[in-house]
């Protein structure tokens, strides 16, 4: 059966845009992307003593059940050189994810919908990009309600210089 997901991925160490890059090439065939936001460059959020993040949210297919999609997301990231640290600490790579299905559990290892969004810019902005109308299934609002309801003005769109 598939199942339709919601992930967000930040950097903020090394090559960001390229982290980012990377691990979406990485997520296939176990996780079939099929829309991604704008790349947004963030103030960090928790601790903010680190470099600014990357960040972005995509939607996507999977067969994986929920657990087991938390362990492919987390092996993508040791495989991209992320290590563990301090919580909200600095990373070279960061997947979560937000939303599966309509899907609610709440167990030690893994909260479905993610337990911040609605307190989180970087997730909302990108994620109001691509999918406004998705009705948070515990908060029962939209995703742009939400958005409304965050400030926003550390969160913008990432201008890539191309060559």
């Amino acid at each position: 059966m598939t199942h339709q997901i919601y992930l967000s991925l930040g950097s903020n160490l090394g090559d960001r845009l390229n982290n980012l890059r990377k691990a979406i090439s990485l997520l296939p065939p176990k996780v079939k992307v099929s829309q991604q936001s704008s790349i947004y460059e963030t103030e960090p959020w928790g601790y903010t003593d680190q470099p600014t993040f990357l960040n972005q949210v995509i939607k996507a297919e999977t067969d994986l059940e929920p657990t087991s999609l938390l362990a492919f997301v987390k092996s993508l990231e040791t495989s991209l050189g992320r290590q563990e640290s301090f919580r909200f600490g600095p990373r070279s790579i960061d997947l979560d994810i937000l939303f599966y299905d309509k899907f609610v559990m709440n167990t030690p290892q893994l909260t479905i919908p993610h337990p911040r969004i609605a307190e989180r810019a970087f997730i909302l902005v990108p994620l109001a990009e691509i999918a406004p109308d998705l009705v948070h299934p515990i908060l029962n609002k939209t995703i742009q309600l939400l958005k409304t309801n965050v400030d926003s003005t550390s969160v913008d769109l990432f201008q890539s210089i191309k060559q």
